[in-house]
């Protein structure tokens, strides 16, 4: 039997391999989508569960001489991820009078970094504010969806106290 020029078979067929290569491509995006550059630990929370621990590395790419540490759950095969996150950030190197005139110094500060955490729009970013009367720089990882009642978010902070950028009053 023939249905515009093309028999049952052949159709079944051209069906068959736009559903292998819809597979392979969401196989490869699912793949791809907990890998990270900035991964350095990967802890599993038990042997039935599919959720792990990603700990991400990330330097501060106006201040250079500080990098955070970011954890948060990942939920291998779930369509979204668990808000939770922890952050600690350290001097890690020199930080200047240069990087800070650099940075936004605004009461709300500017992301540097950004990581889906669901297919839904919902994102985990880590913004950096200046903290002028104190000379500290705040980090604040969160989410930017309501969970639970709450946007869940994490505060680090790194002081400038002796470093090349705390100026001492005349």
């Amino acid at each position: 039997m023939k249905i515009n020029g093309r028999s049952i078979s052949q159709r079944t067929k051209g069906s068959a391999a736009k559903a292998a290569a819809l597979g392979l491509l969401v196989t490869s995006v699912f793949g791809l989508w907990g890998c990270s550059d900035s991964e350095v630990g990967d802890v599993s929370l038990g042997l039935f569960t599919t959720k792990d621990i990603k700990i991400d590395a990330l330097q501060d790419p106006v201040v250079t001489g500080v990098t955070c540490h970011i954890s948060s759950i990942e939920a291998n095969l779930d369509l979204s991820d668990p808000s939770d996150s922890s952050i600690a950030c350290r001097q890690t190197g020199p930080i200047t009078a240069e990087m800070l005139d650099a940075i936004d110094k605004s009461d709300s500060g500017e992301v540097i970094f950004k990581k889906s955490k669901s297919v839904f729009f919902k994102n985990m970013k880590l913004r950096r504010i200046y903290d002028a009367k104190a000379k500290t720089l705040i980090y604040l990882s969160y989410s930017t969806k309501e969970t639970s009642g709450s946007y869940k978010h994490s505060l680090s902070t790194v002081p400038l106290w002796e470093t090349l950028a705390f100026k001492k009053p005349a």
